[in-house]
């Protein structure tokens, strides 16, 4: 996805002004990435960490090379920063242009508690002491987006599972597919898109986010990461006219419908409870019946809760529904309902405590959401840093820590870090020499250029299921 992009020009400016700014003897400096605190609004126990594996496949597949190094003296020599050109021209001649860097990272998948190290980086060669930090851009860039997006997904899961355990009797995996993406198009790139809907289909396997089935095949070694079904939009109702609104949905069943088939159909071009009510539940009713599929009503517009509990009244006396053990009502086979406007974790939590309040399972409605869940969410979300914590200087090391009268909130932490469990079922961050043998849950996933763990898709979707 970043192609042929120079890594050292994946940096903010000011970086490359900083070898000349530590300490004359410096040797080492070690880093760590965090997520510190939970703005969300949602209670959440923590981040899920996903998305570092990209970036060093693409790092390991591209070492710096003798044209980067010219592309960036050129444009910082006309950008008025300095460029330590000696600095990656030793890279290249001595690491063949790979980055002499360890990085340690949790696994992939991972819920690590907010204000924890999720990754730690220092350099391997004492020349390149200010390589970690040039990273920092990249490095954060890699964590914060798909991991606040795969986060706020998990978050949706949890509120369905909420509802799923009070309402329904379905299998557990039904939850799925009740949040799709819809997405792509409100992404600010299409490397957004492919990150960020990636991230989502850690939790759900439902998407119409087409670059983020390529990430997976590409990074993850999963074939066919997500599904869609066939559905209408607006033109191809619309270009029906109003008259022959009922014509257009007859076509969607004639050319999409039949037994074990879905297909999801706008409903709200011009009056989504008259569809429903009339063309749907009378016109059409007979035909959405003998098809043997299954009819997604899609309403996209109003108000979401009241909307989808008039949708559910209008439909459940339409084609009727059932009572499960638990006492819900659960619409005929044939019907169901998607939500995709308005929709984000609030909005989906007060639509189920409505159609919980109605009678009504969570069987009969999915969630389609799409800005807000790979754009409505920012560096700040979960306010991720990286912060210097130690230095090795003339061979002895030394803590590095921030400590601002002004906000406690953007202190750091001091030393060369480890993240060990809590005899709790949780994590903490400790000194590295407090901690034991292998207890360390920071594991190295790339040193010296190479990629030294790969996981797949299925691997992180366990971890993260596992954590839940």
């Amino acid at each position: 996805m970043r192609g042929a992009l120079n890594p050292i020009l994946a940096v903010d400016s000011y970086k490359a002004s900083h070898k000349w700014q530590y300490p004359p003897g410096t040797e080492h400096v070690s880093s760590y990435v965090e997520a510190r605190a939970d703005n969300s609004g949602l209670d959440l126990p923590g981040t899920l960490v996903f998305g570092l594996q990209p970036l060093l496949c693409q790092l390991a597949a591209h070492p710096v090379s003798a044209k980067d190094i010219e592309q960036a003296a050129h444009l910082f020599g006309g950008h008025g920063v300095p460029f330590h050109e000696e600095g990656w021209r030793h890279i290249l001649g001595r690491h063949g242009g790979r980055l002499p860097v360890e990085i340690k990272a949790v696994p992939e998948g991972t819920m690590v508690p907010f204000s924890n190290a999720v990754a730690q980086v220092v350099n391997t060669d004492p020349r390149a002491y200010w390589l970690t930090s040039y990273l920092e851009t990249m490095l954060q860039r890699a964590l914060w987006y798909p991991s606040t997006v795969a986060t706020i997904s998990w978050a949706v899961k949890r509120i369905l599972r909420e509802f799923w355990r009070l309402t329904s009797d379905a299998p557990e995996d039904c939850l799925d597919f009740k949040l799709h993406d819809f997405g792509a198009r409100g992404a600010s790139s299409g490397e957004s898109a492919a990150l960020g809907g990636l991230a989502h289909l850690v939790n759900f396997r439902g998407t119409d986010t087409v670059e983020a089935l390529l990430a997976a095949a590409e990074h993850y070694a999963e074939p066919m990461a997500g599904f869609s079904i066939p559905a209408a939009e607006h033109s191809t109702i619309t270009s029906w006219g109003r008259a022959d609104e009922v014509a257009a949905y007859a076509n969607m069943l004639a050319q999409f419908g039949g037994p074990g088939r879905l297909l999801a159909v706008v409903s709200d071009s011009y009056d989504v409870f008259h569809a429903v009510e009339h063309l749907w539940g009378r016109e059409l009713r007979s035909q959405v019946l003998e098809t043997g599929g299954t009819l997604v009503i899609r309403p996209d517009s109003g108000d979401p809760v009241e909307v989808v509990a008039e949708v559910l009244r209008l439909a459940a006396g339409a084609f009727g529904t059932t009572r499960n053990s638990k006492g819900f009502h659960v619409l005929h086979p044939a019907v169901r309902i998607i939500q995709g406007d308005g929709v984000n974790p609030h909005s989906i939590r007060a639509i189920l405590a409505r159609m919980t309040q109605d009678g009504f399972a969570v069987d009969n409605i999915a969630f389609g959401m799409g800005g807000a869940l790979l754009q409505k969410v920012d560096r700040d979300t979960f306010s991720w840093a990286m912060k210097a914590s130690a230095v090795r200087v003339r061979g002895q090391w030394r803590d590095v820590y921030k400590e601002p009268v002004t906000d406690s909130g953007k202190g750091s932490k001091r030393g060369r870090l480890a993240l060990v469990g809590d005899g709790a079922g949780g994590m903490r961050t400790v000194r590295l020499e407090e901690c034991p043998a292998r207890a360390d849950l920071l594991r190295p996933v790339f040193r010296d250029g190479e990629l030294l763990v790969e996981e797949s898709l299925a691997q992180v979707r366990e971890r993260a299921y596992r954590g839940r």
